[in-house]
């Protein structure tokens, strides 16, 4: 892999060149034009952070130098996973995914490892003849090796400077279906169709990404649907969207996680946090403006605020788990000697987007803010930037808005602990049907539940049925009674959308439903979306009943997960 690094001064003395490692072996460093050794010195690792590459580069007397090292990766390597067959779905040929977010490029490639750093690259990577190699860039085609007709060599280019964290491979039995001119969606063959079908929209997601945010730059779209160990609901790579198969609904109610990583193409990749403690300028924004363009395709403005309301909730539960004095629940962070992974949460997406929620309400409207947005697109694409270079320009775009701006409670909004400052006010006429169905659900005694049916849920929505049971989740444990009755009536442990399901078990968790144990155990081992998969297995910790079979379930299941997935489990059932 060849990456273009910043260019160096012009000195007539030799420079060190400082790269970050982590479990990676550096056999030989040399300069690429002479063929001449270079010195490399690779320090003592520090967890979690790995080493510290200096490497003396030779006199440089133009304006760059081209260095190679040669090295391999080791099977600790935290930004790949390794299944074999058996764990495919179509159990032909093995299958490797990274995923460098946030620090984990350094197991990969040695490189400068952070989002302040971005580079185009290019890439050559060999594999067996029957594996379908892709990558975060554009395809340049694949050749024969002559002489070995096992294998084929798969090449590719990004143009557009990205930081490392969105280096991406993957390698496996794949296909892929046509969605639209820009786009294909990849897969094993098990699930292509499904997925052709359940991402048939993202052409007209793209065009209303574009009207927003201006013209997409990165060529091609497309999209991956990985195995289900992979740990997040999507990742942004540039021309390749990673998604998880628990989107996989069969009625398109889920493709607003498309929605969000195609605005990640803007707010994200084309301007970036330079830190993981702005971490909420990538997804802040994102999930602002993935909700414009999931009620202008879809619900309209009543569904952009009954999105907001429920992203409350789940900010009300991030901050409640996290501990609401806890520093992570901090919209600008302080990360220094503290692992990315360990500070990940609901928080900057909700957090960062209830603040330009409420900013767009103070300011004159969506309208309004969607020209900031572009604004802000425009004025800083291509860079990396921090939280006050953002408001810097949000005060000099609105400087015939600067006595509203001065109301705002800065120092809280970033740097204070727990829930913001401020509650948007929310339109919540979609909410309140929900509401009102739980407070029934809640106010009813058990030996009564004969005002409830079938067709409690016909005429919600799936976002509605969301919030219905985000709602009953606020409230004390419904009791056995009730759950059962609920099952009975709703159906709801069949429901095939993951978001409802997800919600559904841990309600009954919380409930100390005892038939609810060996689903919830079911849907951790089958999926390793770490939304799902950590909350529930924090519930089941914490009910003494459920305890020793969550615990033994996480060890047994523990070498078949994502190795982020499974440290952070293994964090939350107090194991090492």
């Amino acid at each position: 892999m060849n990456m273009a690094h910043p260019e160096s001064p012009q000195p007539t003395i030799s420079l060190l060149r400082v790269l970050d490692c982590k479990d990676i072996t550096i056999h030989k460093v040399t300069d690429e034009r002479s063929g001449q050794d270079l010195k490399f010195c690779l320090g003592t690792a520090v967890d979690p952070f790995g080493s510290k590459l200096e490497i003396t580069l030779p006199p440089v007397t133009g304006k760059s130098v081209s260095v190679k090292i040669e090295y391999e990766t080791s099977p600790q390597c935290s930004a790949l996973q390794w299944l074999t067959p058996e764990q495919t779905a179509g159990k032909r040929q093995p299958y490797l995914f990274s995923q460098c977010q946030a620090i984990h490029a350094r197991s990969l490639v040695p490189c400068q490892d952070t989002p302040a750093v971005k580079s185009p690259y290019t890439a050559e990577i060999i594999a067996p003849k029957d594996i379908v190699i892709l990558m975060s860039a554009i395809r340049q085609g694949c050749e024969d090796i002559p002489g070995d007709c096992t294998k084929k060599v798969h090449k590719f280019e990004q143009k557009v400077p990205i930081p490392t964290y969105l280096i991406a491979i993957v390698g496996g039995d794949l296909e892929y279906r046509d969605i639209g001119p820009r786009s294909k969606v990849w897969s094993e063959k098990e699930m292509v169709d499904k997925a052709a079908y359940e991402f048939a929209e993202t052409e007209n997601m793209l065009k209303t990404a574009e009207s927003l945010m201006g013209p997409y730059v990165w060529g091609q779209y497309d999209l991956l649907v990985l195995p289900p160990s992979f740990p997040f609901g999507g990742m942004e790579n540039p021309c390749l969207t990673f998604v998880t198969p628990t989107l996989l609904a069969g009625d398109r109610s889920l493709a607003d996680v498309v929605a969000h990583e195609i605005t990640h193409s803007w707010t994200g990749n084309l301007v970036t946090n330079n830190s993981p403690d702005h971490f909420w300028l990538n997804e802040g924004h994102t999930k602002y403006v993935e909700r414009l363009i999931v009620s202008k395709l879809k619900g309209g403005e009543l569904l952009r605020q009954l999105l907001a309301s429920d992203g409350w909730l789940a900010l009300q539960y991030a901050v409640e788990t996290i501990g609401p004095k806890h520093d992570h629940t901090k919209l600008v962070l302080d990360l220094r000697g503290v692992d990315p992974d360990d500070a990940f949460s609901t928080v900057p997406y909700e957090k960062g987007f209830a603040l330009l929620f409420y900013l767009e309400t103070l300011l004159g409207g969506p309208d309004v803010f969607e020209k900031f947005l572009r604004a802000y697109i425009e004025n800083f694409k291509l860079q990396s930037i921090d939280s006050n270079q953002w408001k810097d320009f949000l005060f000099s775009y609105f400087k015939d808005k600067i006595s509203i701006l001065e109301t705002v409670d800065w120092n809280t909004w970033f740097y204070g602990v727990g829930m913001p400052p401020v509650k948007p006010q929310y339109d919540t006429s979609l909410a309140d049907i929900c509401h009102q169905l739980g407070d029934r659900w809640s106010a009813a005694s058990d030996g009564d539940l004969s005002a409830f049916s079938p067709t409690d849920l016909s005429n919600l929505s799936s976002v509605q049925v969301r919030q219905f049971l985000n709602h009953l989740l606020q409230q004390p444990p419904l009791s056995v009674a009730k759950l059962e009755k609920m099952e009975e009536l709703y159906q709801l442990m069949k429901v095939q959308n993951s978001e409802v399901h997800f919600r559904w078990l841990r309600l009954c968790i919380r409930g100390e439903w005892s038939q609810a144990i060996a689903p919830a155990l079911k849907f951790v081992s089958d999926q390793g979306r770490m939304k799902f998969v950590r909350p529930l297995y924090r519930e089941m910790y914490q009910w003494e009943v459920a305890r020793p079979a969550a615990v033994e379930n996480f060890k047994k299941q523990r070498p078949t997960m994502h190795n982020t997935t499974a440290s952070l489990v293994a964090k939350d059932l107090h194991l090492k």
